[in-house]
């Protein structure tokens, strides 16, 4: 196929703002599949991963292909959290244009201005697309003008501030090129896709030359081993042929199996021309941002700049009592070997390996690092891990902390909630205003460290109509300290199963996190204190029997249910003396010094050590 009839796109936006369903759309309404297929019938179609269903975001940026009258068009759908920002980076380069949707009552979010800036510093194309015009809030002539204003900002040339605007309703598969008087108004995809392939380029690359191109993903295949993918930058590549990765010029590869994307999946291909995007394998050595090129040429083309981690945490084998009893992968060794996999396509990702079977992983925010353990969850590891810190840098000699800017929308009722606790973080408001009838948005500046688990308190305490969103925005000198902002724990001082009896004894304390018949151990944390001192209960203990029958004596225990935490809230509650134990079948949490004992002599040591 001509370079001509060849369009390359990826699709930007925040978090939320329609872009996987509107995906779904082009590939429905081009005939992508047939009207018996059940895809037809899917919503999130590109989102495959469990994980991406349950919580209902991109985490990994995927390729697809669709059909339009004589033009293909290769569809990269992009994570929308800033915390996948890696996945980002790494996917624009094999774009030439941009669909950046924005959600037409939020307007432009802080991951909406990052992948912005991204896009335009590559020079690519960028189609704006106001979408969800049907939400009874929407604000469709305010958002347009704040869009305008971050192009004003960011534009790097004057002919990017020329940019097109679709208007459309995702879930209905609809876009308009002009804004309808109503929302019902019949239509379909057409002015989107007529858009793309007038204002998007063709492809610049040319096929003469010798083959080159930039790794930009990578996948995996029991039967076929590694498989890259990448766009390809000059000339063709065919199967058979002979390659090199530049940076070890004397081994060569053979391109072995070579597919191009067709809909959702890959069809196979005896040749693929520069500007398209290829996917083949027989290098087994490919690692992301490197580059493939013809035997003789070790001119390496630019690799990709990917953003710095702004947390870490401490990982390491499971060592409660429990240890190896519910997990398949439970060793030092085994987990090595896992995360060396992760770091071939996990660019935000950092792996330091430390003494005694222990890891740093060190990632770019709360949901990077828990969805990759819960990842490693679901394939049978066993593991524990600490509290998530902040990365501090040394700068010019000045120790410093990852600033972040938080945008956070809630109905108007809930303003007092978000003032308070923001004020007990330090956090320096910078705006706040009315977006509609009903919603407040406040932006403040805050140090990364005080918004560790924020927003899942946010989302309970706004009963989960909270919008939160945060964007790295540079590094500053360490603050004051946050006092702590969580009460004490309820300590199991036995090991042994749970029982009603004792449960209501420690409920008469604070809240608890087991049912009864659950397995605990001494050292487990079963509860919260009600007040500001940890306290070691014994919760395996039964009501004492006796012969004598007293009024009341035979009472049904009517216990409060326990709360249930996810990984990414048991990671929030942490502090630094506590443990996280993660298995595929429970989340227990724990003191890192399991008896009481040990507990006061560590203290004493802290103590005489200050």
């Amino acid at each position: 196929m001509s370079t001509q009839n060849i369009r390359n796109i990826a699709v930007i936006a925040h978090v939320d703002h329609g872009k996987t369903t509107l995906v779904d759309a082009l590939l429905k309404q081009t005939h992508t599949f047939r009207d018996n297929q059940e895809e037809m019938g899917q919503e999130r179609i590109l989102d495959s991963n469990d994980l991406e269903r349950e919580r209902g975001i991109t985490i990994l940026a995927k390729n697809c292909a669709i059909q339009y009258k004589d033009t293909k068009i290769n569809i990269i759908d992009t994570p929308g959290h800033a915390d996948f920002s890696g996945e980002v980076e790494r996917t624009l380069g094999m774009a030439d244009g941009a669909l950046l949707i924005v959600d037409a009552q939020e307007g432009p979010m802080p991951q909406t201005r990052f992948v912005l800036k991204k896009a335009l510093a590559l020079g690519l194309k960028v189609i704006v697309v106001i979408n969800k015009i049907d939400k009874p809030y929407a604000r469709v002539p305010e958002v347009k003008d704040k869009i305008e204003s971050l192009f004003l900002e960011l534009a790097a040339d004057e002919a990017q501030l020329d940019f097109p605007i679709v208007y459309a309703i995702g879930r209905r598969g609809v876009a308009f090129y002009q804004m309808p008087s109503d929302h019902n108004e019949p239509g379909d995809v057409i002015p989107l896709l007529e858009t793309i392939v007038k204002e998007v380029p063709a492809p610049t690359n040319s096929t003469e030359g010798t083959f080159k191109m930039v790794i930009t993903s990578m996948d995996y295949d029991t039967h076929l081993g590694r498989i890259v993918i990448g766009k390809v930058h000059r000339g063709t590549v065919k199967v058979g042929q002979k390659v090199i990765l530049t940076d070890t010029p004397n081994k060569i590869w053979t391109v072995e199996k070579l597919m191009l994307n067709e809909g959702l999946s890959r069809k196979e291909a005896a040749v693929v021309e520069a500007g398209d995007i290829a996917t083949f394998t027989g290098i087994q050595d490919a690692q992301i941002g490197k580059t493939i090129a013809e035997p003789g040429d070790t001119e390496s083309l630019p690799s990709i700049a990917i953003s710095e981690p702004t947390l870490h945490m401490l990982l390491g084998p499971n060592t409660s009592p429990f240890a190896g009893q519910e997990g398949d992968f439970s060793t030092s060794r085994q987990i090595e070997e896992r995360l060396k996999r992760e770091l071939e396509s996990n660019l935000s990702l950092r792996v330091e390996v430390l003494g005694n079977g222990k890891f740093k992983l060190s990632g770019r925010g709360e949901l990077h690092l828990s969805v990759l353990l819960e990842t490693l969850r679901r394939e049978g590891y066993e593991m524990e891990v600490g509290k998530p810190e902040v990365i501090v840098k040394e700068i010019d000699g000045v120790k410093k902390e990852p600033m972040e800017e938080v945008t956070i929308i809630v109905p108007a009722e809930f303003t007092g909630v978000i003032n308070q606790e923001m004020g007990k973080r330090y956090a320096t408001m910078i705006s706040m205003q009315s977006i509609s009838d009903v919603e407040v948005e406040f932006v403040y500046h805050a140090p990364t460290r005080v918004l560790i688990g924020l927003r899942s308190l946010l989302l309970t305490q706004t009963k989960g109509t909270v919008l939160f969103s945060s964007q790295l925005i540079g590094y500053e000198p360490v603050g004051k300290p946050v006092p702590q902002l969580r009460k004490g724990v309820i300590i199991s001082d036995q090991t042994g199963e749970a029982l009603a009896y004792g449960l209501q004894n420690a409920q008469g304390r604070g809240v608890t996190f087991i049912e009864p018949q659950a397995k605990i151990y001494e050292g487990m944390i079963i509860g919260q204190n009600a007040k500001e001192e940890d306290i070691t209960m014994n919760v395996c203990k039964g009501k004492k029997l006796s012969n004598m029958r007293s009024s009341g004596s035979d009472g049904v225990i009517q216990l409060t249910p326990s709360i249930q935490f996810s990984l990414e809230q048991s990671l929030d509650f942490l502090e630094n003396d506590e443990l996280l134990e993660i298995t595929p079948l429970s989340l227990r949490m724990r003191k890192k010094y399991l008896t009481d004992l040990d507990r006061r002599r560590h203290e004493r040591g802290d103590k005489s050590h200050a």
